[in-house]
């Protein structure tokens, strides 16, 4: 088969395996990534319906040393799925294997070949592609997405994720100074040990003005070793996008419907009603009746620290579960939560819109919750319905006028879902997957 990578790319994940990690961790703890949460992938991919048996087929595209793979694995144990780990870096391959082998996962195919190989693999297709901080690496973006778009079934799903380019703008400064520094007396590059050593030794020598050092608490790499230093400030191989470019690529070009979500924070970043929620302009209400797309592009810019892009590519909208079906059911995610926790924040103050403080994610900002929203979330139990939580709630119901229909429920806890929606702690799933996911 011909040579389809680059060269130095290899070479760098043959000689430092990335991300780095120590197999025998596994005995400890489940290293878990977030596009590849089941719950999340039926919530956005599969219109809450996916059950993930049937001979689901799942493909970790560039699978490194094993974190989405293991990951999928393990959720997927005792079914028919079948994980495939496909990775151009026998000495990444090799660690994934043991991780693996440690937890005693046989629902995986090891595959040692660049993702550009697959139309030659007769791997068939998939259901489910994880794709992560990979195109960036290739010389050809987009022919690797071509690639992996071949590969899948024709209503699966890619979970992709690729740097941002305004969080990353002290990153490609420091690139830019590096590949400076790190040329020879005679104009030849030095060996990567030498230029890790030069790294290192201008990290700790920098002014608090560098913008790098500025905003050196959203990076984490270059503090966990030399594949990490590596990899963020010395890569041969690294672009960036900004989400209009995604939508330009991904969206106008391949005809795919984005849904971002960044780790821990899920669409927050994108919406300028909830960057700005701590102190909004007199304009927040007309940025939020701005198409989505452009809501994005601006938020992006107001927040400034979106590293990476974290998204799913579906085949349209449909495949994200609907909001407004009453056959659906709703269920808390992500971090401890309950009906009767959420109730009580809800309707802290009596049906008025009333400050929310998200931990996790950073966002603080004005909410409405509805008249109805806290009875409705202290409801919710991850078992019922929507039509099940609002019998239940006619079912206590003792005003004058008659008691609100479905559509004036969905209608009144709209902004309550949209809110917790945004910060993936309230997804849907269907009744048919309720077994499985």
């Amino acid at each position: 088969m011909p040579q389809n990578h680059l060269p130095k790319v290899k070479s760098q994940y043959e000689a430092m395996p990335y991300p780095p990690c120590n197999p025998q961790d596994e005995h400890q703890r489940l290293m878990m990534t977030w596009l590849e949460d089941l719950p999340m992938i039926n919530h956005y991919c599969f219109a809450g319906k996916q059950s993930f048996s049937n001979g689901f087929r799942a493909l970790v595209a560039g699978g490194g040393t094993g974190d989405a793979t293991i990951f999928l694995a393990e959720q997927l144990r005792g079914t028919d799925a079948e994980i495939v780990h496909l990775d151009m870096s026998h000495a990444s391959i090799v660690l994934a294997q043991e991780r693996a082998k440690i937890r005693g996962l046989t629902n995986i195919t090891w595959v040692h070949y660049s993702l550009l190989s697959l139309p030659a693999l007769g791997l068939g297709k998939f259901d489910y592609i994880n794709c992560s901080g990979v195109l960036h690496h290739l010389a050809d973006p987009d022919l690797g997405l071509r690639v992996l778009l071949s590969a899948l079934k024709p209503d699966g799903a890619i979970g992709l994720m690729v740097y941002g380019t305004t969080g990353r703008t002290g990153v490609y400064q420091m690139q830019a100074l590096m590949r400076m520094v790190n040329q020879s007396g005679s104009g030849q590059e030095l060996d990567d040990p030498r230029k890790i050593a030069n790294t290192r030794d201008l990290l700790g020598s920098l002014p608090a003005s560098n913008w790098f050092k500025a905003s050196e608490s959203l990076f984490n790499d270059h503090k966990i070793g030399d594949a990490g230093i590596y990899d963020l400030l010395l890569h041969s191989q690294d672009r960036a996008y900004s989400v209009g470019e995604l939508f330009d690529w991904l969206g106008m070009q391949h005809g795919r419907h984005l849904s971002f979500s960044d780790v821990q924070r899920g669409r927050s970043p994108y919406l300028p009603h909830m960057v700005l929620g701590s102190k909004p302009p007199a304009m927040a209400a007309e940025l939020r009746q701005l198409p989505l797309r452009q809501q994005y592009e601006m938020a992006e810019l107001m927040i400034g620290n979106i590293i990476t892009h974290s998204l799913y590519l579906t085949r349209d909208a449909a495949c994200t579960a609907p909001y407004g079906d009453a056959a659906y059911i709703p269920f808390f995610y992500h971090e401890p939560l309950t009906g009767d926790i959420a109730a009580q924040v809800f309707g802290s103050n009596k049906g008025q819109p009333f400050r929310l403080t998200h931990q996790h994610s950073g966002v603080s900002l004005t909410v409405n919750p509805g008249r109805y929203g806290a009875k409705i979330l202290g409801l919710i139990d991850g078992q019922k319905s929507f039509a099940e939580i609002f019998d239940q709630f006619r079912g206590g119901w003792h005003g004058q006028a008659a008691a609100p229909d479905n559509a004036a429920l969905f209608a009144d806890f709209a902004e309550s879902y949209d809110t917790l929606n945004a910060l993936e702690r309230l997804l849907l799933r269907h009744p048919d997957a309720t077994a499985s996911v």
